[in-house]
This record gives C-alpha cells, sequence and structure tokens, in this order.
C-alpha cells in the first residue's frame, strides 16, 4: 500500500497581503506531477484544506480544479481529507456519501452523536486489509456528548477528549491502521513552549490544545496536520509533513515535500520525502543597502537592513521595490543614532506588522503571532 501524506494547503492564504494563487496552483499541479509520477493507492489531507472557515470563490475554485486534476491523475486512487482548525467542518462535509462512491472522502465533522464513530476506510492490497481513520479537528465541546464533561460539568480538556473518541474505536492490532488527524500533538514529557511553532500557526493560550501522543501508539501510521514545519511527534511513524508551501516568514528556507509511505506486511512501513519545489522561495536577506541590492530576484522577500547610518527612507524603498518586486517588508537592525548612544535599536515601519511592534515596543513572540494573526484576518 503506497499513499501520499499531506496537509496544511491553506488555499486562500494571502502573505503580507499578496495574493498566493499563482504559488498555490503551481505547486498543487506540482503535487498532481508527484501523483502520476509515483501512482498511490490513496492521497491524505489531513485538514487545513481552506486558510478561511469561509474561503472565497477563488479559493474553492482553485481547491476544485486541484481534487478534480488529481482524481484524473489517479483515478484508482482514494482521495481522503478532513477538516482542519481553519476549515468550516460543515462545508467541507457537504455531499459526504455522495462523493464517497466517487473515490473522494472528504469529513468535516468528527462523531458527535453517542453510537457514532470515526469514519474509516478500508482498502486492501497483497498483505490484507489497511484501516484509515479519519478524524477531523476535535474540540471538546463538538464531541461531549461522546466524551462526557468532567466532575464539574465542565467540557474535558483536549487531550482527555481526544484519547476518548481514538480509544473508543475498536482497532484490530493484527491489521494495519492509519490515523488522519488535525491535532496538536505532543510527544511524552516535550515541553510546548519549546516546540518551534511558525507564525501562520494559530497558537492557543497555554497551548490549551495539546494531546499526549501515546494516543497515536495504537497505530502502524499517524498522518498528522497542523504543525506547519515537518517533524515527528514522538516516533517514525506519527509524522506532519508541514506545509507544501511557506506560509510566513518564519518558514523561510524550510524544505516542503510530500511524505510518500509505503506499507507492506504489518511492522513493515517506510517514509520517503518527495521534495516540492515552489515558483517562488520565501527569503531573509540581511545586510547593508550596498550588499542587499545585488542579490535582487523575484521571490518573495523579506530585507533586514544593517546600516549603521540614517538612509534616504524613499530612495531605500524605491531602490529595494525595484530590486525585489515581490517585497514583503523591510526591516532596520542595529540603527546607531548620535542622540541615542550605541545601544539604540529601531525596527523600519514599512509594513503593518512593524507598524504594530513600534507601537507596542519589544512585544514577545506570542504577542507577535497575535499581532500577525490580526493583521492577516484584517487585511485578508
Amino acid at each position: 500500500m503506497r499513499f501520499f501524506h499531506l496537509s496544511d494547503l491553506h488555499i486562500g492564504l494571502r502573505l503580507y497581503n499578496r495574493d498566493l494563487r499563482e504559488d498555490q496552483e503551481y505547486i498543487l499541479n506540482e503535487i498532481i506531477e508527484k501523483a502520476q509520477q509515483y501512482d498511490p493507492d490513496a492521497v491524505l489531507i489531513a485538514g487545513d484544506i481552506y486558510d478561511k472557515a469561509i474561503p472565497s470563490a477563488e479559493a474553492v475554485e482553485v481547491f476544485d480544479h486541484f481534487v478534480s486534476s488529481l482524481a484524473r491523475a489517479v483515478p484508482d486512487a482514494e482521495i481522503m481529507m478532513i477538516s482542519g482548525n481553519h476549515d468550516s467542518g460543515p462545508r467541507v462535509n457537504v455531499f459526504r456519501s455522495v462523493l464517497a462512491r466517487h473515490r473522494i472522502h472528504m469529513i468535516g465533522n468528527p462523531p458527535a452523536l453517542p453510537g457514532e464513530h470515526i469514519e474509516k476506510v478500508t482498502l486492501q492490497d497483497t498483505w490484507g486489509p489497511v484501516n484509515f481513520y479519519l478524524l477531523p479537528f476535535i474540540r471538546p465541546s463538538m464531541v461531549k456528548l461522546i466524551t462526557g464533561t468532567d466532575d464539574n460539568g465542565l467540557n474535558l480538556s483536549y487531550d482527555m477528549a481526544v484519547h476518548r473518541i481514538i480509544e473508543g474505536e475498536a482497532l484490530d492490532p493484527a491489521e494495519r491502521n492509519v490515523l488522519v488527524s488535525h491535532q496538536f500533538y505532543l510527544p511524552a514529557g516535550t515541553d510546548p513552549d519549546s516546540m518551534e511553532r511558525m507564525e501562520s500557526e494559530v497558537v492557543t493560550v497555554g497551548n490549551i490544545d495539546q494531546v499526549k501522543a501515546d494516543v497515536l501508539e495504537r497505530f502502524d501510521y499517524a498522518a498528522l496536520g497542523h504543525i506547519h514545519k515537518p517533524m515527528k511527534a514522538g516516533g517514525e511513524f506519527y509524522r506532519y509533513p508541514g506545509t507544501p508551501l511557506a506560509c510566513s516568514v518564519s518558514e523561510a528556507g524550510q524544505k516542503k515535500g510530500i511524505l510518500m509511505v509505503d506499507m507492506k506486511e504489518k511492522g513493515n512501513t517506510s517514509v520517503t520525502v518527495l521534495p516540492l519545489i515552489p515558483l517562488r522561495e520565501v527569503r531573509v536577506i540581511k545586510g547593508t543597502l550596498s550588499e542587499v541590492l545585488p542579490q535582487a530576484c523575484e521571490d518573495y522577500v523579506t530585507v533586514i537592513l544593517t546600516d549603521e547610518v540614517d538612509l534616504d527612507v524613499f530612495d531605500m524603498q524605491d531602490r529595494l521595490r525595484s530590486a525585489f518586486p515581490n517585497l514583503l517588508e523591510i526591516r532596520r537592525e542595529a540603527l546607531k543614532r548620535a542622540a541615542q548612544g550605541p545601544a539604540a535599536v529601531t525596527t523600519g515601519t514599512m509594513d503593518p506588522m512593524d507598524l504594530c511592534c513600534e507601537f507596542i515596543r519589544d512585544p514577545d513572540e506570542a504577542q507577535k503571532i497575535l499581532l500577525q494573526d490580526v493583521i492577516n484576518s484584517v487585511l485578508g
């Protein structure tokens, strides 16, 4: 059994108010080409299909073209996807039973009523059945009629709610079982604050959405979504592929790709990363103005200027925008002013994020993430 594992497409995303449609279509076409080349038996998309719960008409058009083209490219493959925290579960769930008859499984809503279970799709190969359990993003309030509440009648924690939903499934340990899930899974003993999170991720206050990754041990592979950086959740076969396309400057330089999983007899699984090369990279270029300008390119660029003297602001902007037509932002570092002494550090305020940071004065990382989310929501 061979399957592709993707997540966090975030179709419709805007980067510093730049429309990424062309870039997203390019990378989605690259995924289709890889599917034609490697002929997977299934394609798994582990949530955050769209960037917004109510996607634009353009975003829906991009997604429709992607799924239609993918189905034509690998007509015998099962395409399975779940909703993430950015998606509207009910919208993803539309025509669920109709699409399933055409090898497309779009699961938007988790089990919510007593007696309901995680959607299961079973495929067969030489070694027998492979069971795919498709679990959309869960908030405790969504599943409380199944999981119950605590002694005070309050919703359970994310950790307890997800554990109870998964543990309620009667998995056959002799068969191969795959979980597709969109949650923040943490290996035992890991401090959530020690994990590097991307600026484009939604981070809850106090990391209340964390789920202990021990619940994944019941599965032969866990196809996870939600974390934008490729990483493992406590085991070689419990993995986040990351976004197929950089969604923030914090992802600059990351190698993106598809996880191709080959599953033979139980206990014999391998994972290969198939690289995805974007139309334009997201880059951070740092140096003096004279050092930066010769690096002109079409990529999405954040420029960090290290000049220790004042520059003509308008001339600087014009020259940088001419060199970098897809310039995202300009920052100033270690700008020394005679009146302030050598310790002065200022940040250029060429974009909304810099304006907010200048106003707040030295925001911490959590505040920066919140600011960026607010700015993206307003500008999007």
